[in-house]
């Protein structure tokens, strides 16, 4: 069953005047990687940045880690109007894209900016515990990816577990594209590999919110692909998955799907300050 959304009676819950009227200040360019590694790969060191944009004199507040959109070989890091002044930081990352570097270290490099977040985001007033991860397309994917094959938060000391949540839009959750592009898969043959988010389905991944476009409307099966995931991770036992079609939307949804990433970051962070 179509998940319909009304955006004129949808209405953004928890968010305050108090958050409303915060300062908030832009940090730019800075680099997640240690210096070794930035001195040790020119393309690393140019490209593996992030911005963030936080909340001015005011503490523990929730972050998202925003990665961007482009198929892995294109796209460049955002600070989306739609969750500015919302109370909470936003940090966009650029990573590595294919063909320069292979389009699997995207996800080294997602797991890096988000394992900075753990370990910076008290500098800014942040509470660790309430880092979440999302993106759109390529960056739903590399949200999925690091959030639930947890070796890769695992290599930059985090366990995967401590993510307050994932919230992917529009992300392949078998393996990407790019990458079977890369190893001569054709698109139509759909591969559920290492580089799957559905690979690595377990009942202990933080809370798990799929969003996608209308099924008509979406590209190369995106809808079912987050469906079986959401039948996949309830399966095996998570208890906290849920996925929203839009409908009307095709995969460029990412306009409709914020306030249900605000309403997310805010039950979430609302349920742990109990």
């Amino acid at each position: 069953m179509k998940k319909i959304i009304l955006l004129l009676s949808f209405v953004f819950i928890g968010i305050s005047s108090f958050a409303q009227k915060l300062e908030y200040e832009t940090k730019s360019n800075i680099q997640y990687y240690n210096a070794a590694t930035n001195k040790s790969d020119s393309y690393i060191n140019e490209r593996c940045v992030l911005d963030i944009y936080y909340p001015k004199n005011t503490k523990n507040f929730a972050t998202i880690v925003w990665f961007h959109g482009g198929g892995l070989t294109g796209g460049s890091k955002e600070l989306p109007e739609a969750l500015k002044n919302k109370g909470f930081a936003i940090i966009g990352v650029n990573y590595r894209l294919s063909p320069k570097a292979k389009a699997a270290k995207a996800i080294d490099d997602a797991a890096a900016a988000v394992a900075w977040a753990f370990n910076n985001i008290a500098n800014y007033g942040g509470d660790p515990s309430l880092i979440f991860v999302s993106g759109h397309s390529a960056g739903g994917y590399l949200a999925s990816m690091i959030g639930l094959n947890k070796e890769y938060l695992k290599k930059e000391g985090i366990d995967a577990n401590k993510i307050a949540g994932l919230i992917p839009f529009s992300g392949q959750c078998i393996t990407h594209f790019e990458i079977r592009r890369e190893n001569g898969i054709p698109e139509t043959t759909p591969t559920i590999d290492a580089y799957a988010p559905l690979f690595f389905v377990r009942a202990d991944a933080p809370p798990l919110l799929l969003i996608t476009g209308d099924r008509e409307l979406e590209m190369l099966g995106r809808y079912e692909e987050n469906a079986y995931m959401a039948r996949m991770m309830k399966l095996v036992g998570h208890k906290q998955t849920k996925l929203y079609e839009l409908d009307g939307y095709g995969h460029g949804m990412t306009e409709p799907a914020f306030p249900l990433l605000v309403n997310e970051v805010n039950r979430i962070t609302k349920e742990k300050k109990k």
